[in-house]
């Protein structure tokens, strides 16, 4: 049995590009109720997964999912998506069982994709006995402040190396 990787995506772009993308997911949700089964764009090619699972919405936003996908995120299914309708994107993801988290950005055409490391998941420690993870000298009741303080500052290494190139 697969787990299951959260994601989040936000597309931007024309507003009529938005919404074909959002008729585009809308559809993928409607064929998955109906055959229970993952889904993938018509124009992307059913050769390496990357299937769309509970795609869902809230109302009145456009171009902003969240779904799931087996394992890891599937971020090359979004280039593609992106690159259909000439638009960018950023997509948060998360599958902590197997230590994925990470954040990727489809930005005039570049594609970056940031994500944590074991090393990254050993800089902090989890108490069992008070249920309390610790981390540099400071105590959190979860472990999601510091995934997103790693993985800031990664973004944050990443862009300064670039600027410095």
């Amino acid at each position: 049995m697969a787990n299951w990787c959260n994601n989040a995506v936000v597309f931007e772009g024309r507003p009529e590009a938005i919404e074909q993308i959002q008729q585009l997911f809308k559809a993928m949700a409607e064929k998955q109720k109906k055959e229970e089964c993952g889904q993938l764009p018509d124009f992307v090619e059913d050769n390496n997964g990357g299937y769309f699972f509970n795609i869902y919405w809230n109302e009145g936003d456009k171009g902003i999912f969240q779904y799931e996908t087996k394992w890891s995120p599937n971020t090359e299914v979004l280039k593609k998506i992106a690159e259909q309708y000439e638009v960018d994107f950023v997509q948060d993801y998360e599958e902590l069982g197997n230590g994925v988290y990470g954040k990727s950005t489809f930005y005039d055409k570049l594609l970056t994709d940031i994500y944590l490391e074991d090393e990254d998941f050993e800089a902090y420690q989890f108490e069992e006995e008070t249920d309390i993870y610790h981390f540099e000298g400071e105590e959190y009741g979860s472990d999601c402040e510091i995934l997103e303080t790693l993985l800031e500052r990664k973004i944050k290494n990443h862009q300064l190396l670039n600027q410095a190139q």
